[in-house]
């Protein structure tokens, strides 16, 4: 007897090809997707990057001359810095050839800020006596950027590489410090100005704060060796102190805006990175530089410009009717003080050193030890320009400006020399002879004729002496 088919075997059978017909066509499917997404992804990445490059065009790190004078730079540049790539042959020999002293006992100079108003002197200085420098600037906008390509231009001309980068652009020290052992830093670079920084202060904490820690933290952690640090403070970090003349050590806790802050801050880092790490670090407290090459936002600067153009100018007084007074300090003088801090600089000793002692640390004041009335400085400003100034005088307000500054030099007189020889006279008809010369000044008063004459009257009282 036939026995009858099994049909429950049958059905799984059925189920269980069906099953895997499914499963095979569900595969298939994933695959096709996955391939698809895979083909989509590699599609979206190359639109990025086209996107990418049309709105950030590859940024040089190095212009020669004024080539780029029109470019805008931001100064958080260093956002992009995961785009930018450093180094190749060509680069590294550029950046070697700079950096190389004429003599076998001449300093490896960075010199950050290098395009800024000291930075630039500082440079020329350095590099006419023999030693190797390569400079670094941002090129930020804070003030006109122009001026300081030319002032790149200016050093280019006597063989000083300027790089176009930020403080806080890390790959690129990094890869500073790896193709050239440094033997000092002199660290310029810094958001300056006391007003501004009511209208920008996030720029000063990530330049005087995050860019000295950064560099900080190269030179503590990757450079070998370790190079000794030069940078600027500022006499603003006394603030609010009345004791004068400004000494070293008097308080410097009661800043008056958030620029002196940051500068305060910033000699706080220096110690913990010294106590550390071993740095040998030295801070140097500037009073109000000034001279040719000088920053537009100055008030020797822009009144300048003003009585040229005739146009008002704001001077302060205080509550009593007591003159505002600055300390100018003429720029040969603070980079005479710059170099002198980097001669006499000792090497940093590492962290955890023990047979070589703490390492160095140090603070002085760069200034001219003369306190002049502003209203004073104005007058020979009015002489050497032939014309009288518009003036409106009102209360000095709550700005973060403090009333006078007046520097006391005898430590960096004992330690390295430090000596300031010129009169703020002397020191404003050498700006005003470079400014009439640079922005080709031509007005009926003729600057020009009249720099001439007090030049012929100068070299005859010489000769008679």
């Amino acid at each position: 007897m036939a026995s009858a088919p099994d049909t429950s075997k049958s059905f799984k059978l059925e189920r269980h090809g069906g099953y895997l017909l499914r499963r095979i066509n569900s595969t298939k499917v994933i695959a096709a997707s996955s391939h698809l997404l895979f083909r989509a992804s590699i599609l979206a990445t190359v639109v990025l990057i086209l996107l990418f490059t049309l709105h950030y065009p590859p940024l040089l790190l190095y212009h020669s001359g004024a080539a780029a004078s029109s470019a805008a730079h931001s100064n958080h540049r260093s956002l992009l810095s995961s785009a930018v790539t450093y180094g190749g042959a060509a680069w590294e020999r550029e950046v070697r050839r700079s950096a190389t002293p004429r003599s076998p006992s001449g300093l490896t100079v960075l010199v950050t800020g290098a395009a800024g108003f000291v930075g630039t002197h500082c440079s020329l200085a350095l590099k006419k006596r023999g030693d190797g420098v390569v400079g670094l600037d941002n090129f930020n906008s804070y003030y006109n950027p122009s001026l300081k390509r030319a002032r790149q231009s200016l050093l280019s001309r006597h063989g000083v590489l300027v790089l176009d980068a930020d403080i806080n652009d890390t790959p690129l020290l990094t890869k500073l410090f790896d193709v050239v052992p440094f033997s000092h830093v002199l660290h310029l670079a810094a958001q300056a100005g006391v007003r501004y920084a009511m209208r920008n202060p996030q720029s000063y904490v990530a330049s005087n704060v995050a860019g000295l820690v950064a560099l900080f933290e190269i030179a503590a952690k990757h450079a070998d060796p370790q190079p000794a640090v030069v940078w600027a403070s500022s006499s603003s970090v006394y603030g609010l102190n009345t004791a004068t003349p400004f000494s070293e050590l008097h308080r410097t806790d009661r800043p008056a805006s958030l620029y002196a802050a940051t500068k305060k801050a910033g000699e706080a880092i220096a110690h913990t990175y010294n106590h550390i790490y071993g740095l040998s670090i030295t801070g140097l407290r500037f009073f109000t530089v000034y001279g040719p090459w000088g920053r537009p936002d100055m008030a020797y600067f822009s009144f300048t410009n003003d009585i040229i153009s005739g146009k008002p100018i704001t001077l302060f007084r205080m509550q009593d009717g007591a003159a505002v007074q600055r300390d100018f300090t003429y720029i040969d003088d603070v980079v005479k003080g710059c170099l002198g801090a980097l001669d006499t600089a000792k090497p940093s000793t590492g962290s955890g050193s023990k047979k070589r002692g703490p390492a160095q640390l140090r603070v002085y004041n760069l200034g001219n030890t003369s306190p002049v009335p502003v209203a004073k400085m104005v007058g020979i400003l009015e002489e050497l320009l032939g014309k009288k100034a518009k003036k409106n005088v009102v209360t000095l307000p709550q700005n973060g400006d403090v009333p006078y500054t007046h520097a006391n030099v005898s430590l960096a007189e004992k330690d390295f020399g430090y000596r300031p020889t010129t009169d703020l006279a002397t020191g404003l008809k050498k700006f005003v002879k470079w400014y009439v010369e640079y922005y080709g000044v031509k007005t009926g008063n003729n600057v020009h004729s009249k720099m001439k004459k007090m030049e012929e009257k100068e070299a005859e009282e010489e000769a008679s002496a």
